[in-house]
């Protein structure tokens, strides 16, 4: 269960779960106070923006309100309701990115990237990308790092990531923060410092990253850069597993089955697993199997429909909070 924030489990670029993903822009930026959000938008994403009802936002976007043009295009992409889907998304998306709106800009690229309502184009993606670094969005920041971290659509270059990390993590993005960690941790595009790791492991934490939460909480469990702690590695293995980090609820399930830094539940161990298992994340299924075999059938049939609830809302929240306001 080694700690890597560079994970790569989707095969999109879309900011779901994973930090290493590339992600769509969340940002208030020049909305004015009157301006809302579609309902469904802003109860997924968890957002307190004023709310108006899908035919007023419909007509505030066809008006060019690029705020609207952009909320329906989020909407486009997680395919709320009948009306809305991939190349709707890519047109409001780029009538906002066309008038400057920066996270409308992030957004486009995004889609550029993933093929979503448009062939791939990573020069189109890395020209809205800068169009939005240009107006000192952290969003694009930490998006141009991972494209320098991957090498898509340029030469991949370690330092050159770094550097945009360094920007987005600096002014405040969480998973630049959390990006930017690794790159200390690994030792990539700079010098090899732990203690440093975990102090940008910590900002993100303290911001309800849930890579930087699984990040911080490792490096408690393992005495690495910070004094050795179960308890308080299993505090935030526990925040980053309810919002649905699949290596955290594998930890999580362990430091139960063990009774490291909490009592010893093989239940709630079996249904943090079962709950990464469902997610597609593997890496449990030995430790899964072995307390399966020490629970009753009720506990398991138990244990099982609570790991189907874990993944239904961690998955909904994540995917959500990508497309957040």
């Amino acid at each position: 269960m080694e700690r890597r924030a560079m994970r790569g489990a989707l095969a999109v670029w879309a900011s779901v779960a994973i930090v290493t993903l590339l992600s769509v822009e969340v940002t208030t930026q020049g909305r004015p106070a009157e301006q809302c959000s579609l309902a469904v938008v802003t109860r997924m994403a968890g957002s307190k923006e004023q709310v108006c009802d899908n035919k007023v936002v419909q007509d505030l976007a066809k008006r060019g309100h690029v705020f609207e043009q952009n909320q329906l295009g989020m909407a486009s992409v997680l395919a709320i309701g009948p009306d809305f889907n991939e190349k709707e998304a890519l047109r409001w998306f780029e009538q906002a990115a066309q008038k400057g709106y920066a996270p409308a800009q992030v957004n486009l690229a995004a889609m550029y990237i993933n093929g979503w309502g448009t062939p791939t184009n990573y020069g189109a993606a890395l020209r809205w990308l800068h169009a939005a670094a240009d107006q000192k969005l952290a969003r694009a920041y930490y998006n141009l790092g991972i494209l320098y971290l991957q090498g898509k659509g340029v030469v991949q270059d370690n330092a050159e990531a770094f550097r945009w990390f360094q920007k987005g993590a600096d002014a405040g993005d969480s998973d630049a923060q959390t990006n930017l960690g690794y790159m200390y941790d690994q030792g990539l595009g700079c010098e090899h410092n732990v203690k440093t790791a975990a102090d940008w492991y910590r900002k993100a934490a303290e911001a309800g990253n849930p890579l930087g939460e699984n990040n911080l909480a490792d490096l408690y469990l393992r005495g690495d850069g910070l004094r050795q702690d179960n308890a308080e590695a299993f505090r935030w293995f526990q925040k980053a597993a309810v919002q649905g980090n699949t290596g955290a609820r594998i930890k999580l399930g362990y430091l139960y089955a063990e009774g490291l830094g909490t009592e010893k539940d093989r239940q709630a161990a079996f249904e943090w697993i079962t709950a990464a298992s469902l997610a597609g994340d593997q890496r449990g299924r030995d430790l899964g199997a072995k307390l399966e075999a020490q629970l009753t059938a009720k506990q398991i049939a138990e244990g099982r429909a609570r790991a189907h609830d874990l993944q239904r809302d961690g998955g909904l929240q994540l995917s959500a909070k990508a497309f957040a306001q």
